[in-house]
C-alpha cells in the first residue's frame, strides 16, 4: 500500500508539473496573442487612415479636374465670342478675314550654298578618283 501510495504521490506529483508547465505555456500564448490583437489593431487603423488620405488626395485630384474642365470651357466660350465678335468687326467694316484658312506661309530663306567649280583637270596633275 505505502509503495501504490508513493507511485500515486509521484504520478501527482508529474500530472502537477505538467500542468503547471502547460499552465505556464497557456499565459505565455495569451500574452503573444494579446500583443498580436494590439499590432493587428494598429495596422487596421493605419490602413484606414492611409485609406483616408488617399481618397482625400483622389477627392482633391478630382475637384482639381473638375475645375480645370470649367476653366476650358469658359475658355472655349470666350474663343468663340472673340471669333464672332471679330466676323462681326469685318462685315461691318467690310474687311477680309483673317481667319479663312487662305493665308499663306512665307517659305523660309535658305542660305545660298557656295558653289565648287569644276576646274577641269589639266596635263600633269593627278587624278584621285
Amino acid at each position: 500500500m505505502k509503495k501504490e501510495l508513493e507511485d500515486t504521490q509521484v504520478a501527482l506529483e508529474a500530472s502537477y508539473k505538467a500542468i503547471a508547465g502547460l499552465t505556464e505555456i497557456g499565459l505565455s500564448m495569451s500574452k503573444k496573442i494579446e500583443r498580436m490583437k494590439v499590432k493587428k489593431q494598429k495596422v487596421r487603423a493605419n490602413h484606414v487612415e492611409c485609406h483616408q488620405k488617399l481618397q482625400a488626395r483622389i477627392h482633391e485630384a478630382e475637384d482639381s479636374m473638375q475645375a480645370q474642365h470649367l476653366i476650358i470651357e469658359a475658355l472655349v466660350d470666350e474663343k468663340d465670342s472673340l471669333i464672332q465678335t471679330i466676323h462681326g468687326l469685318q462685315e461691318a467694316t467690310n474687311a477680309p478675314a483673317p481667319f479663312d484658312g487662305d493665308w499663306e506661309e512665307e517659305p523660309e530663306e535658305e542660305p545660298e550654298e557656295e558653289e565648287v567649280e569644276d576646274i577641269p583637270l589639266g596635263e600633269g596633275e593627278i587624278d584621285d578618283e
